[in-house]
């Protein structure tokens, strides 16, 4: 073989041997960046999402209270309050009234009062996972920890509009936290949406019992107050009052 043939078939080799070695570094340097990507995807997806301020609470101190109940369970009156964590006329609601119907019919013996879940915000299907209905998830997976009117208390003064990112996970966690629940425990029974069911019973009961908007009162079953308006103090102590007589 000739030295020019030689000479030639050594570039050709080594010109390959080059075109080799760039398609490799290509593609060590392809793998890396796919790697990267992926390994950034990861980190985003599970940062820490920030809660913003949460607003702590004092509890207060309930007569007898048991699971969603205030009062004796011998109570010759109950009341039925169903009631959407989201809305802003439940929270006015709690603010005003409840504290008034707990001092004066349930602490003096004359009525139990019943909190109902009823997530209608959220739509028609109870467990969406908005949140109305995780609002609803966090103050179950409260009670049970005995610690429903805590969260009940912790969830509305927290509000801030309707799905407006107030009742995300983290923040109904972090609410969780601060009222001294067991996070294991609450986060195993919160992401399972263990008491889906219990909502369901308690929202099928309203929509049995006529509930059209939220809160809604019952005193022994009896609809209290004005289609389409909050239920006064006076009306509901009115009502307990006129069944005691009965």
């Amino acid at each position: 073989m000739s030295p020019e043939k030689t000479s030639k078939r050594q570039a050709r080799r080594q010109q390959m041997q080059r075109q080799q070695q760039r398609q490799r570094l290509f593609v060590i340097a392809l793998i890396v960046l796919v790697t990267s990507l992926l390994v950034l995807g990861v980190v985003w997806q599970n940062r820490p999402v920030p809660v913003g301020e949460i607003i702590t609470i004092t509890p207060l101190a309930l007569p007898n209270t048991d699971g969603l109940s205030v009062g004796d369970a011998d109570a010759p009156v109950v009341i039925d309050v169903f009631e959407d964590f989201q809305c802003p006329a439940c929270k006015s609601f709690t603010e005003n009234i409840e504290t008034l119907v707990i001092e004066n019919l349930v602490a003096t013996g004359k009525a139990r009062y019943v909190f109902h879940n009823y997530p209608f915000l959220d739509g028609d299907s109870v467990g969406s996972r908005g949140e109305s209905d995780q609002a609803a998830n966090a103050s179950m997976c409260a009670d049970e920890q005995g610690k429903f009117w805590e969260m009940h208390s912790i969830i509305y003064a927290n509000w801030n509009q309707e799905n407006q990112g107030a009742y995300s996970d983290p923040r109904l966690q972090a609410m969780a936290q601060s009222i001294g629940l067991d996070m294991d425990a609450f986060n195993e029974c919160f992401d399972a949406n263990k008491y889906k069911e219990d909502i369901q019973t308690d929202f099928d009961l309203g929509d049995e019992m006529g509930v059209s908007g939220t809160p809604t009162v019952f005193v022994n079953g009896v609809k209290v107050g004005a289609e389409g308006k909050i239920a006064t103090y006076d009306e509901i102590a009115q009502a307990v009052e006129q069944m005691l007589n009965e």
